[in-house]
């Protein structure tokens, strides 16, 4: 199947007589016959439902759906991007490892990992996505156990060469992980370039109606953990909280990494999204390929507009002709980027607060990428806890906007953008 038609038909197939939607299984518990039963579950010998803070029949076939979107071979939900991520690194990750990351990602991210992560006791080295392959292969330690980036980065928009780290992280005997929340599946999946570990804010373009906060995590399955067996023992050796069960012997390259994170970090954490949630997150998906298509337009649309106007310092763009990360964009991203636009207004903090305060359309929120327009300072917002020196690593200048392109008209859009800018002195 195409992409477009996976948007509606992957995940879930009825039989006869069976509910056309996906069914909200909107249950804590599930019934069984006897107690050995139930104990296979437990065992991880038999597969099947005993408690939703684990897994949940509507929760997996909506993380079937993004599988099968991104190429993968198994894929969970989580209750939020964060989650996501955090999960995916401490699924690899131990006190005393150390992972190499993209300075160039969300602050929220960037935060888990340089201050919460740090605390328990995992080390990180930061390395710019633009860093020659000799830097990066720099930051590599006897400890590294994994890279991380963001395909396009939140909110510099800075494309991630997925290829290139993922080659330098497979000579350290590591893998990759990809957050894919900016471009989605339907215009990058960065599976097919290397990567061996793809997440998602799901509350972002995939839910796309500000209705449900979700995450999910998609591991491409081509990863061989027992290759790299010192390096990864949480995989590789027995589980004592699970009878001594070795993941990857006995789920193997294709199922080891999913089954050890939800049989532990959601067993232990709990980080899991109701199946109502799900089932609203599914039906964003069924039209995820149509409205990115006019999330890119109308991007595309305003990058321009904004390059030629005289109040404008400064436009980033990536599907924008003589952006820098123009013709890597168009490797990993031909038939689109994002809705996202950069830019900064000339007068810098004052004039973007200034602009931002006269716009009627786009409203001013912390959300992004969603059928709505909403515009934000990130400096002020979701990057207010970094100091200046790693705003300017992230990319996020005083002056920076994050416009977020939704998927009304496209000169509405801009005629809201042109009518605030005669407000800037």
């Amino acid at each position: 199947m195409k992409i477009e038609t996976k948007c509606i038909e992957a995940g879930y197939t009825p039989k006869n007589g069976e509910s056309r939607m996906i069914p909200i299984i909107q249950s804590t518990t599930f019934k069984y016959d006897t107690s050995e039963d139930m104990g296979k579950l437990f065992d991880l010998e038999a597969s099947g439902y005993f408690y939703t803070r684990l897994q949940n029949p509507t929760n997996d076939f909506v993380a079937a759906k993004i599988c099968a979107l991104e190429g993968g071979s198994a894929g969970m939900l989580t209750s939020s991007g964060q989650a996501a991520n955090f999960y995916a690194i401490f699924n690899i990750c131990n006190a005393g490892d150390h992972l190499v990351a993209s300075a160039a990602i969300y602050g929220g991210t960037f935060n888990l990992i340089n201050v919460t992560m740090r605390k328990m006791g995992i080390d990180v080295s930061w390395v710019e996505p633009d860093a020659t392959d000799e830097e990066i292969e720099k930051a590599f330690k006897p400890n590294t156990k994994l890279v991380f980036g963001e395909t396009i980065s939140n909110p510099s928009l800075k494309v991630f060469d997925i290829e290139r780290f993922a080659n330098i992280a497979h000579k350290h005997g590591v893998p990759l992980i990809v957050d894919n929340t900016f471009a989605t599946p339907i215009n990058c999946r960065p599976i097919e370039f290397g990567c061996d570990i793809v997440t998602h804010s799901t509350t972002k373009y995939m839910d796309g109606h500000d209705a449900t906060v979700g995450g999910c995590i998609i591991d491409g399955g081509k990863f061989d953990w027992m290759a790299h067996k010192d390096k990864f023992p949480g995989l590789t050796t027995p589980d004592a909280s699970y009878h001594g069960i070795t993941y990857a012997e006995k789920f193997g390259i294709g199922g080891a990494f999913i089954t050890k994170a939800t049989a532990q970090l959601q067993r232990d954490f709990g980080s899991v999204p109701s199946p109502m949630n799900s089932y609203l997150l599914n039906l964003g998906l069924e039209s995820l390929a149509l409205r990115m298509k006019k999330h890119c337009e109308n991007g595309l649309a305003v990058a321009e507009f904004l390059s030629k106007h005289p109040k404008v310092a400064w436009v980033s763009y990536p599907g924008l002709k003589g952006d820098k990360y123009y013709e890597l964009a168009k490797k990993y991203m031909p038939n689109g980027t994002c809705g996202v636009v950069a830019f900064g207004v000339k007068g810098g903090r004052k004039a973007a607060e200034e602009f931002m305060k006269h716009l009627n359309l786009a409203i001013i929120a912390t959300h992004v990428a969603d059928a709505h327009s909403c515009v934000l300072h990130p400096a002020s917002a979701t990057h207010r806890q970094l100091t200046d020196e790693e705003l300017v690593a992230c990319g996020v200048l005083p002056e920076s906007i994050r416009f977020s392109c939704g998927i009304e008209n496209t000169d509405d859009i801009i005629d809201d953008i042109k009518n605030a800018l005669e407000f800037v002195k």
